[in-house]
């Protein structure tokens, strides 16, 4: 549970970046219930939703929440007591910043859209669909149905109406985001403009410090306990097993909807739980380093850089296709644009002299494309903030 509990203290780091950003009164999907459309504990879907304004009426933006993954039924128990598993446990309002934001200030191009905020709670990363219940802990893996209760839901309040339209998320949020990308558009108007953001949502297949890859089995397991195979995009399952098909970086050789980015090289969680997980990290050489690189040795230091090399590796399927974006930067964070302080902020990073808020919004509306990374060793960037844990 050593990954969930880095995921739950995110979680008040983002309370503090968003004090003083406008409050969103949560909605509970009753109505999902009926169909199975359900958290890990049976209760009801839930979002919050931010309605559009003069011009912007007719935009929307459906943000997914992350926070990590539940791998089997002990940690899926756990996470199901916990508002990553219960709506019941939810905070009853969420701060809209960012992305999200409503102020023109600091979100110009978006500060009018519906901007809605779905919860996570299924610990898939929506993906989840098992018919039967855990008859011992009374647990429903729903992910998938949460997903499409949602989008329903959105669509008969006037996301059927769309003329620009944004699929994003942060972290397994942002996972959840490519990995729905292309339905998502399916779901549209035909007529509507309509792209994926992905903030710290490309987990690479990556190797550890061993030369393994625990990442795979780990999502190996998620896949597993949560039957997502048959929610995963057929367009990479018929020709790769199931839970590669859990990486974006396979995703993306076939995703048809353009692609936005926004990704740390030296991603702050993928460095402790990618590169250094702690079960592989036997004789805890690692344990101090991965949580501050300043800590690290020379040749730790060597090994992160050499994690950075395995990131661009993994991006190349996005950098292939000239409608997609990118802002890769060189710092050590981890979700970088759910505060306007880090969005467009001077607290913020650059990348080729740009604000992640204008390399999005030029991107999406084609005023420019966008595909530029750092420079390529760590702390080259002077804009880089501190390690940002947002989720």
């Amino acid at each position: 549970m050593t990954w969930l509990k880095q995921m739950w203290s995110s979680i008040l780091v983002l309370a503090v970046v968003v004090i003083g950003a406008r409050a969103v009164p949560i909605t509970y999907l009753e109505s999902a219930v009926a169909k199975g459309a359900v958290c890990l504990d049976g209760s009801a879907p839930a979002y919050h939703f931010d309605k559009g304004s003069g011009s912007g009426v007719n935009n929307w933006i459906v943000h997914m929440e992350g926070g990590g993954w539940c791998t089997d039924i002990a940690t899926c128990v756990q996470r199901k007591s916990t508002m990553k598993g219960s709506s019941k446990l939810m905070n009853k309002d969420f701060g809209f910043s960012g992305i999200l934001g409503g102020k023109q200030s600091t979100n110009p191009d978006f500060y009018n859209w519906n901007r809605i905020k779905v919860r996570y709670c299924d610990g898939s990363s929506f993906t989840g669909d098992i018919e039967a219940v855990d008859p011992t802990h009374k647990l429903f893996f729903r992910g998938a149905r949460v997903w499409r209760a949602v989008i329903d839901d959105l669509m008969a309040k006037g996301m059927s109406n769309a003329q620009n339209a944004i699929l994003s998320g942060c972290s397994a949020g942002a996972l959840a985001a490519i990995l729905h990308c292309d339905q998502f558009k399916s779901t549209l108007p035909k007529t509507a403009k309509v792209k994926c953001v992905s903030d710290a949502g490309y987990f690479i297949h990556g190797k550890d410090i061993t030369g393994g890859s625990y990442i795979q089995s780990y999502y190996a397991k998620v896949v597993a306990t949560h039957g997502s195979a048959k929610s995963l995009p057929a367009s990479c399952t018929s020709s790769m097993k199931p839970d590669l098909c859990f990486f974006p970086q396979y995703v993306a050789k076939t995703l048809q909807t353009p692609l936005f980015v926004i990704n740390a090289a030296f991603d702050s969680w993928q460095i402790k739980n990618v590169l250094a997980p702690t079960s592989v990290d036997k004789s805890k050489a690692w344990k101090t380093c991965k949580l501050d690189l300043k800590k690290c040795t020379a040749a730790q230091l060597q090994t992160v850089q050499g994690y950075r090399d395995q990131v661009l590796a993994a991006l190349a399927p996005v950098r292939s296709a000239t409608t997609n974006g990118l802002f890769l930067d060189s710092c050590h964070a981890h979700c970088q644009g759910g505060s306007a302080a880090t969005w467009s902020g001077d607290k913020g990073p650059t990348v080729a002299n740009t604000k992640m808020a204008k390399a999005v919004g030029d991107w999406f509306f084609e005023r420019s494309t966008f595909q530029n990374v750092d420079c390529s060793s760590l702390n080259c960037n002077p804009t880089c903030p501190a390690v940002s844990t947002e989720d």
